[in-house]
């Protein structure tokens, strides 16, 4: 039972958004495991608008399309003894955006039979099966096993176009991204846990780094802090990583995140029945408990999320402006506010434009 549970009058939260920074409208992942691509695709589209005021809606289907091949290969070349599922992390967009780079929502959707929502449940399963049978199977792989993968992704998401149309120019999907000023190389991956050395590049350990990137610079929770604060106040947004399964995470009740400083096992019966009526007090978080939570896996990877601004409660508590991919009718319209004590508990890694950092951590990135 957590706060979204518990008898709490309506306006109990009442927040103030303190600037939020320009970017598109909330989309719907729907029945599909890619928060990683929606997060991060919204969080390319910003540095469009950011770097040259184009206001562009980019495809989300078409990088989810291009990834999936690489893990097949890892999963197969790994024997089964790897990760596949529909997760991953910001960095894949980047990667196939270096590979092929990328195309318009309106050239490629990946809704090919008129599907008024995103729902991969079947091509996912069809997906899986194939793979369990070619790694589980006897003698020889033929070279005909990624042929037939990527016929099972073109029949539900369409094939990638080599060329295409848009606002009366031609492009392929690598000189679209030319145009756009996409520079993936440009942007950083930041974590902050103390069983690998702080400012170090290290591998995120966690199962949606399927491609065991190792390019995560480590940095002491209040430098993550600060470079998040520091990137929105220079006018850069933020791509989040991070765990939303706490009760006290809700999207649809409550369109807020925060860390109650008494868990309810630890109230008595009429503190669980007093009814809220503002903020509650939360913990002060630390490295040390962050560190027990990802080692205890109470913290865990589960969803991929775009700080767009930042707000305060009526206490003056701060708040991360957050848009997330769950479509327009939940709370908030689609946004979540995130408490200054969830972000520094529950954050696993952030994406940055390597400008937007502070001086001395963006030193750190140069030297490693």
């Amino acid at each position: 039972m957590g706060l979204s549970a518990w008898a709490r009058e309506e306006n109990a939260y009442r927040f103030t958004i303190d600037f939020q920074l320009d970017h598109t409208p909330v989309k719907n992942q729907a029945r599909t495991g890619t928060c990683w691509c929606f997060a991060t695709v919204s969080f390319l589209e910003s540095e469009i608008l950011r770097t040259s005021g184009i206001r562009t809606d980019l495809s989300e289907m078409f990088i989810v399309r291009m990834t999936y091949p690489h893990k097949a290969e890892n999963y197969v070349r790994l024997h089964g003894q790897a990760n596949f599922g529909q997760g991953g992390q910001s960095h894949d967009v980047f990667d196939q955006i270096r590979r092929y780079g990328i195309v318009p929502e309106s050239v490629y959707s990946g809704q090919r039979i008129g599907e008024r929502l995103h729902n991969h449940g079947e091509m996912f399963g069809i997906l899986e099966s194939m793979l369990t049978s070619i790694t589980k199977r006897r003698g020889p792989l033929t070279p005909r096993w990624m042929e037939a993968f990527e016929a099972v992704l073109n029949v539900y998401l369409g094939k990638p176009p080599e060329t295409f149309d848009f606002e009366g120019q031609s492009f392929t999907p690598r000189s679209f991204a030319a145009h756009l000023g996409i520079q993936p190389d440009d942007y950083v991956e930041l974590t902050s846990f103390s069983h690998v050395p702080f400012y170090e590049k290290v591998r995120l350990e966690v199962p949606d780094n399927w491609s065991f990137d190792s390019g995560y610079l480590n940095v002491p929770i209040d430098d993550l802090e600060v470079a998040a604060d520091h990137a929105l106040k220079s006018g850069y947004t933020v791509a989040w990583d991070g765990d939303v399964s706490e009760r006290d995470f809700s999207t649809r009740e409550t369109g807020y995140a925060v860390v109650p400083l008494k868990e309810p096992e630890a109230m008595s019966r009429e503190e669980r029945d007093q009814k809220i009526t503002e903020p509650v007090e939360e913990k002060t978080v630390t490295q040390e408990m962050r560190q027990e939570t990802f080692d205890n896996q109470t913290t865990t990877d589960d969803h991929l999320m775009h700080i767009v601004g930042i707000a305060h409660d009526q206490k003056g508590t701060k708040y991360y402006y957050i848009k997330n991919s769950g479509g327009t009718e939940r709370k908030n319209e689609g946004y979540v506010y995130m408490s200054q004590a969830y972000f520094r508990l529950k954050t696993i890694a952030l994406t940055v434009h390597r400008d937007a950092l502070p001086e001395h951590i963006r030193k750190r990135v140069m030297s490693n």
